[in-house]
């Protein structure tokens, strides 16, 4: 590995011993799950970290639900979450309970929520889940708790806003009024790769069948971030969803990104792909609703 500059490796107990470690070190990794490492050192990304922290015994594994929220301890892995009957049981959270399927056994079995979205990789699937739901993120700091959009939390490839000495601790998604459901997506090169597109959508429908609030979010390299389309959003509210206005939402997606060419797929794919995958996460979210 590239960790030329590596002195140590430390598993604080809790969030003081954390937060006290990061006035040690000028370059800090923080290691939720760990299932990344290798592909930010593949990607010369470590190269001035002088420390790890293993913040594993540090975040919450506490899962609760309740009329208003769902809130997911920033420890909890996604075996935990994909073994749990309630979340599978509530078609709003279905883009979220369909993500958790893509990752390899080991990888579910190690991963963890906070470590996942902290990693601002934009090519994973469950960032642009929770981002279809509306996702929340709590972080802890030096000065204190705060919450944040997840939108907010991605500043870029690989970069995050959190502070330094600021941990996420949970994420939250707040539950919905009304008849809603979601649906997730992934187009990939083998079933363990990660997406070269995804795509999550949330819909919630009144009694007449027409959509009185839409989600539509993208990843999988369609942009340097995960991402939402205001513009397929905006199409799919306020009608009833059938062909011609899934093909309009298909289309509006792919112009709101503005995809990155990679080994995996060029631009001009990614971008194809987009409007097809759209499409199917809205097809998926309507199926649940009936």
């Amino acid at each position: 590995m590239a960790l030329h500059k590596l002195e140590a490796f430390h598993v604080p107990n809790n969030v003081n011993e954390a937060l006290a470690l990061f006035k040690q070190y000028e370059e800090v990794l923080l290691l939720g799950g760990g299932t990344f490492v290798r592909g930010l050192d593949a990607r010369g990304l470590l190269g001035e970290v002088e420390a790890l922290i293993d913040i594993r015994k540090v975040g919450s594994s506490d899962v609760r639900i309740d009329a208003a929220e769902l809130e997911i301890g920033a420890s909890t892995t996604f075996a935990r979450l994909a073994g749990m009957k309630e979340l599978n049981q509530e078609p709003w959270l279905g883009a979220l309970v369909d993500a958790l399927t893509h990752p390899p056994v080991q990888v579910r079995n190690v991963a963890t929520i906070g470590g996942c979205i902290a990693a601002a990789c934009p090519f994973f699937d469950i960032p642009t889940s929770l981002l279809a739901l509306d996702a929340q993120v709590v972080a802890r700091g030096a000065a204190g708790e705060r919450r944040m959009p997840l939108s907010d939390l991605f500043a870029g490839m690989f970069a995050n806003s959190l502070a330094k000495g600021e941990i996420v601790t949970a994420v939250s998604l707040p539950v919905p009024q009304g008849r809603c459901a979601s649906g997730f997506v992934k187009l990939a090169s083998n079933a363990n790769d990660l997406a070269i597109v995804n795509a999550a959508a949330r819909l919630t429908v009144d009694g007449k069948g027409i959509c009185t609030d839409a989600r539509v979010a993208l990843g999988g390299g369609v942009a340097e971030s995960t991402v939402r389309s205001p513009t397929a959003e905006r199409i799919l509210t306020g009608v009833r969803i059938d062909a011609a206005v899934l093909q309009k939402a298909g289309e509006a997606a792919a112009g709101d990104i503005d995809p990155l060419s990679d080994h995996r797929a060029s631009a001009s794919y990614r971008k194809a792909m987009a409007k097809v995958m759209t499409r199917r996460a809205v097809e998926q979210a309507m199926a649940r609703l009936s």
